[in-house]
């Protein structure tokens, strides 16, 4: 027995048993692969992603780490998209290996007492009106588990999305690319960055002690899941610049095309699904760990409360509604870019039309935020019509007595945020009975003012705001943390 039983040790699995154990929910963590694999798929965390897991404190460490570059990735234009002006706390794309990303989600997991079980597959699944049995094989034999909920963050092939029979409806692969981690035998041949020869292009992205190669599959079999070989590599690219160029010392070869698909329910009575269990899409933009984060981060707490019993019964239901139209933007962002980089002088017009808006700076910095998720706004009914209200709020700096702090850190517990900004007078004491759920916390906001009082989600989006009266807080705070406690002091935290 559990409380949820996630599939797959990825970004978004292991984010989400962050969440739930954050939440004090149960959760046990299925990875097939008995260890972390030794290649890595991804190299960039976006603006949003870095946003997000600062509400947790998890930014920092990986910061420290990584390398900032302050524009976000965008193939198909011959623009940069900066992010110098954006609507984020951290404007710039961090360089740093996905692997790295999912170490320190995996000691933050454990840390907080999540149950992680490599070598161990799911086979089977079947749920009924109360749970969830899954069956389990191992190396040493086969075992059952039976969870509340089951969340599939297995990929794109996800066995927990096909057992559920959740349709992934969407559009094949019409192009594939191949990608090899190598050594050159020579670096000086091939330089970093784009290169372009008789038969088409490569593209070389330089990794301590290795590169990455991509160029165009000019010859992909009818099994694209046909193993990927140097010499294939080998050919591809010498096909494409029209000579040789040695490649030697493989670390890992793969080929991708650019299918989209998404599934058509992100929730199925006691099944969820996140990252590619839910959605896949061309690589273009450097998206994929940066919208599985995000799906964790919004389906965490929602699925914790639903667990606990806590929840209005609209709230699981939610995750796919918000995600599921983020997650359509994110398909159609990507299959645009990959049109605008194939399209030859078909599209020539409207390329040159996009790069004159982006060549302006309001339009450079829409694109940035559209590319990268920072334009997120979901449906925040009852509400204002505040332009904060849906998106993320913005990392306020907050006096709190004699101490400065900051929203970032009052959201690190996972729970609600309520913020009197009138330092303590603004908050009616109905909202007593949301204080098992909601911190409410008096502070004074020397930048806004104007503002008085804040509801802020637990995964950071603005879910009411007053720069007036309370009107409609009441509905707010049960819309989105269920009906009032009959009995409950006033929680105010003193920091």
């Amino acid at each position: 027995m559990t409380d949820v039983l996630i599939v797959g040790a990825g970004p978004a699995g292991l984010l989400l048993a962050c969440e739930l154990r954050l939440a004090g929910v149960d959760a046990v963590v299925l990875e097939r692969h008995p260890r972390r694999p030794d290649f890595c798929r991804g190299f960039n965390l976006n603006a949003r992603a870095l946003d997000v897991l600062a509400r947790r404190g998890l930014a920092d460490r990986l910061i420290a780490e990584g390398r900032r570059v302050p524009h976000a990735a965008f193939s198909g234009l011959p623009v940069t998209l900066g992010l110098a002006g954006a609507h984020t706390d951290h404007p710039y794309s961090l360089g740093i290996p996905q692997t790295r990303v999912e170490e320190v989600l995996e000691a933050h997991a454990r840390d907080l007492g999540a149950d992680i079980r490599r070598g161990h597959e799911l086979r089977v699944l079947e749920q009924d009106a109360d749970s969830v049995t899954a069956t389990v094989a191992t190396r040493d034999g086969e075992y059952r588990v039976r969870a509340a909920y089951l969340a599939g963050c297995d990929g794109g092939r996800s066995t927990v999305r096909k057992q559920a029979g959740i349709d992934f409806p969407g559009t094949e692969a019409t192009r594939f690319s191949l990608l090899g981690d190598v050594e050159l035998a020579d670096p000086g041949e091939l330089p970093f960055g784009p290169s372009t020869g008789p038969g088409g292009s490569v593209f070389v992205i330089p990794r301590p002690g290795y590169v990455r190669i991509i160029t165009t599959d000019p010859r992909p079999p009818a099994d694209k899941d046909a193993r990927v070989t140097l010499d294939l590599l080998q050919t591809a690219v010498d096909d494409a610049l029209g000579r040789h160029v040695e490649l030697r010392a493989p670390r890992w070869l793969t080929r991708f095309g650019d299918a989209a698909r998404q599934a058509s329910a992100y929730v199925r009575g006691r099944v969820v699904l996140a990252g590619d269990a839910a959605h896949i899409h061309p690589p273009a933009g450097a998206i994929g760990v940066n919208v599985a984060l995000d799906d964790a981060f919004n389906l965490g707490w929602k699925l914790a409360a639903t667990v606990r019993g806590d929840a209005p019964d609209h709230l699981l239901g939610g995750y796919h509604t918000e995600r599921h139209a983020a997650g359509a933007h994110v398909l159609a962002n990507t299959q645009a870019q990959v049109l605008l980089g194939n399209s030859g002088d078909r599209l020539g017009p409207l390329i040159d039309l996009l790069t004159r808006v982006a060549g302006h700076s309001d339009g450079n910095r829409a694109f940035a935020e559209v590319i990268t998720g920072l334009d997120t706004r979901y449906d925040m009914s009852p509400g204002t019509g505040h332009p904060w209200l849906g998106r993320l709020a913005p990392n306020l700096t907050l006096t709190v007595g004699d101490s400065t702090t900051d929203l970032a850190t009052l959201l690190t517990p996972g729970r609600g945020v309520l913020l009197d900004l009138t330092g303590g007078s603004a908050v009616p004491e109905s909202a007593a009975g949301w204080a098992g759920r909601v911190d409410t916390v008096a502070a004074a906001c020397p930048g806004h003012p104007e503002l008085r009082t804040i509801l802020v989600r637990p995964d950071g989006h603005t879910a009411w705001l007053s720069t007036t009266g309370n009107d409609g807080l009441d509905r707010a705070l049960e819309h989105w943390f269920g009906p009032a406690a009959e009995r409950g002091g006033r929680s105010r935290r003193r920091l």
